[in-house]
C-alpha cells in the first residue's frame, strides 16, 4: 500500500496551494447572488471570531448574503434546474476568466470514453509523468469544467502538474450511478488510452466535487481497478442525508451553505432518498477495510460539512489508511 510519505510530493504542494485561492471562488457565491431578494442583508447570525486574522474577520463581516434565503427547484424539476444552471454558468465564468487571463495556461478539450475532459497545462510545462484529476463543486447541480476553470488553472500553475478537469453531467440530468461511472471511465482511460499508472494519478475535488471523487474511488476499488496515488478534498460534501452533527450545530454559523433551503433539493436531484446513504453517494458510510488512497481533507470550522470531514477522517484512520485532517479556524466553505 502507498504510504502518506510516498504521496507527499503530490499532497503537500496542493496543501500549500489552497492558500492562494481568493475567497471570491466560493462554490455557491454565484447561486446565492442570483437568488437573493436583497443585497443589503448582512451575515450576522453568529459572532465574528476574534481568533482569526483581521482580514478574515472583515471578510466575514462583509458577507452580504444569507444562505437560508436561497431557493432552488424541486429535485425533479428539470426545466427549473436547467434555467438556474445556465444562469450560473455566466457567473462562474466571470470568476474564472481573470485567472485564465492572468496565467494563460494551455487548455485542450479531449474526449475520454465519451466524457469531455479539459486538459490543462501551465506555461512552460515539463512532463514529469504525473497527472492530477479534478472534479468541480456546485452542489452536483451547478458548474462545469469550463466555467470552473479558475481552480484547476491555479492548481496547475502552482504545482506545475497537468490537470484533467472532468466535465461530468450534473444532476438532475444524470443521477449518481451514471455520474460516478463517468469519473471511473475517465480514470480508466488515463491508464488505457494515455498510459498513466495509477501510482502517477492523484485526484482532487471541492465541495460536491469532493464527495463525487471520494465515492468514485470507492467504486474504482470495488471493481478491482486499483487506487489512485492520493486524494485531496477541499470542504467535501460527504453525507447527502444531512444527518451529521454540524448540519444542526453550525446551521446558523455557515455563511454560504444551507441544507434546508438548497442542499436538500440538490441531494434529491442527484440521488433518490433511498440511495442517499449508499457509500458511492455519501462516502462517510463506506467500508474502508479493503483499502483506500492516502487522503488529505481540508476545511473550516464555519462549515456545516465539518462533521462530514471528521467522520471520513475517523473512518479512514480506524482502518489505518494514511489520512490528514487539516481544519482552519473560522474559515468557511472552500476558503
Amino acid at each position: 500500500m502507498i504510504t502518506l510519505s510516498d504521496a507527499a510530493a503530490i499532497l503537500f504542494p496542493i496543501l500549500i496551494m489552497i492558500h492562494t485561492i481568493p475567497p471570491d471562488l466560493q462554490i455557491l457565491d454565484y447561486a446565492l447572488a442570483q437568488n437573493s431578494p436583497t443585497q443589503n442583508a448582512t451575515y450576522q447570525n453568529y459572532p465574528i471570531p476574534t481568533t482569526i486574522s483581521n482580514e478574515a474577520q472583515e471578510e466575514l463581516r462583509n458577507t452580504t448574503l444569507d444562505p437560508s434565503i436561497l431557493k432552488v427547484p424541486d429535485p425533479d424539476d428539470l426545466n427549473g434546474w436547467k434555467k438556474q444552471y445556465l444562469d450560473s454558468e455566466f457567473m462562474f465564468m466571470a470568476l474564472s476568466q481573470p485567472i485564465i487571463d492572468l496565467y494563460q495556461p494551455n487548455i485542450l478539450e479531449i474526449m475520454l470514453d465519451g466524457v469531455q475532459v479539459l486538459d490543462i497545462k501551465p506555461q512552460n510545462w515539463m512532463d514529469n509523468g504525473k497527472v492530477l484529476v479534478y472534479t468541480h463543486g456546485g452542489g452536483y447541480t451547478f458548474g462545469s469544467a469550463i466555467s470552473t476553470l479558475g481552480s484547476p488553472v491555479l492548481t496547475s500553475n502552482v504545482t506545475g502538474l497537468r490537470v484533467m478537469s472532468i466535465n461530468y453531467t450534473v444532476a438532475p440530468f444524470s443521477k449518481w450511478n451514471q455520474t460516478t461511472d463517468q469519473i471511473v471511465s475517465v480514470i480508466q482511460m488515463l491508464k488505457e488510452q494515455l498510459g498513466y499508472s495509477l501510482d502517477d494519478i492523484a485526484v482532487y475535488g471541492d465541495s460536491a466535487g469532493g464527495g463525487l471523487i471520494t465515492g468514485s474511488i470507492l467504486k474504482i476499488r470495488d471493481r478491482g481497478l486499483g487506487l489512485p496515488a492520493a486524494l485531496v478534498l477541499w470542504s467535501p460534501w460527504l453525507d447527502l442525508t444531512g444527518n451529521g452533527d454540524t448540519y444542526f450545530t453550525l446551521k446558523q454559523a455557515d455563511p454560504y451553505l444551507s441544507y434546508d433551503s438548497y442542499l436538500r433539493n440538490a441531494a434529491g436531484a442527484y440521488a433518490d432518498h433511498a440511495d442517499q446513504n449508499n457509500p458511492y453517494v455519501s462516502p462517510v458510510y463506506g467500508n474502508f477495510t479493503r483499502g483506500y488512497s492516502p487522503t488529505l481533507i481540508q476545511g473550516g470550522t464555519r462549515e456545516i460539512f465539518l462533521s462530514d470531514f471528521i467522520r471520513l477522517y475517523q473512518a479512514l484512520d480506524q482502518t489505518d489508511i494514511p489520512v490528514m485532517l487539516d481544519i482552519y479556524e473560522g474559515m468557511s466553505h472552500v476558503h
